[in-house]
């Protein structure tokens, strides 16, 4: 009777050698189905409004199309005339490198100023955070552009302001040596959204490493060098990336500001605004195509620069060191 009880169960041969039913079973095939049918309309998006375009548009690049006739292949002469025919393109490249060497590092400066103001917790600190967060949910609106743009005109708010102090006024808007300028600042007000993510990283930041430094004789500069930075800098590394792409991305508030022809003198013409005016203005989308390979191949230089640098200044602090 102990024998029969300790006894494994008898398996057929049969079924110990049956293989797996094809794709699981009914219930596996039921879930996988049910999920590759919810994510058709992902596939739809990235096959028609992404992949496509972008293949299409690689195509276009080496053709002359209008937009009115069939695209006529020409190879690559719409990157030749690119590079050594158009010395408006040069100056959209110029305008656009000055906008966001200037515009990204300072927008990063004022974010992390007013992080390490802010991200303390005092009374009513959060609604100081939250006022200071709503320029950058209004992005890059026009309505935005459009009050930039009376702000900083001849009879504007900047020069009545300016003129209490008898500083003499300008439209800094239609002047070539300031027009992009006016742009910088906007695009550095706008530094809610760096500034958000600048906070949750000083708030991980383990107090015990200032009280520390402050025990070692070390000032508030020297704490902010040697602690807060470092220990900031894969936060301060994500945010450079992002602002960068978007720096190089600017379109609506140069359009506006500038009434859509990039001037005065072409100091407001920025990449993508004279890539669009070349393709819907001028219906050159052959090279309006040819303009935007040539922006993404760039931009994919620059950014991949930027991660290859982190290795040298982004430090990841191991758990033992909290």
């Amino acid at each position: 009777m102990a024998d029969t009880a300790s006894r494994p169960p008898r398996v057929s041969a049969r079924r110990a050698a049956r293989p797996p039913a094809p794709g699981g079973s009914p219930r596996r095939r039921r879930e996988a189905v049910a999920g590759y049918t919810f994510l058709i309309p992902w596939f739809i998006g990235l096959f028609g409004i992404t992949l496509f375009p972008m293949l299409y548009s690689l195509y276009l690049s080496f053709t002359d199309y209008d937009l009115l006739q069939s695209p006529q292949w020409i190879g690559l002469e719409n990157y030749v005339r690119m590079l050594t025919d158009d010395p408006q393109y040069w100056n959209s490249v110029k305008a656009t490198l000055v906008f966001a060497l200037v515009s990204v590092p300072l927008k990063l400066a004022v974010a992390l100023g007013v992080a390490l103001l802010l991200y303390r917790d005092r009374r009513g600190v959060g609604l100081y955070r939250a006022l200071f967060y709503v320029p950058s949910l209004l992005g890059g609106s026009v309505a935005v552009a459009i009050v930039w743009q009376t702000l900083f005109g001849g009879q504007g708010a900047i020069n009545e302001i300016l003129g209490i102090f008898g500083i003499g006024g300008r439209s800094w808007i239609t002047n070539p040596s300031t027009a992009l300028g006016t742009l910088v600042l906007l695009a550095a007000w706008q530094f809610g959204a760096p500034m958000v993510i600048f906070l949750a990283g000083l708030k991980q930041i383990p107090a015990e490493m200032f009280e520390a430094g402050s025990l070692d004789g070390a000032g508030r500069f020297t704490q902010f060098w040697h602690i807060t930075l470092p220990m900031l800098s894969p936060v301060l590394f994500f945010n450079l990336v992002l602002e960068t792409i978007a720096g190089f991305q600017g379109f609506t508030a140069a359009f506006v500001i500038s009434g859509g022809t990039g001037g005065p003198a072409d100091s407001t013409l920025l990449y993508t605004l004279y890539l669009y005016l070349r393709g819907f203005g001028d219906f050159q989308m052959g090279y309006a195509s040819a303009m935007a390979w040539g922006f993404l191949l760039v931009l994919g230089v620059i950014t991949a620069i930027v991660f290859r640098s982190g290795s040298l200044w982004v430090h990841y602090a191991d758990e033992g060191e909290h």
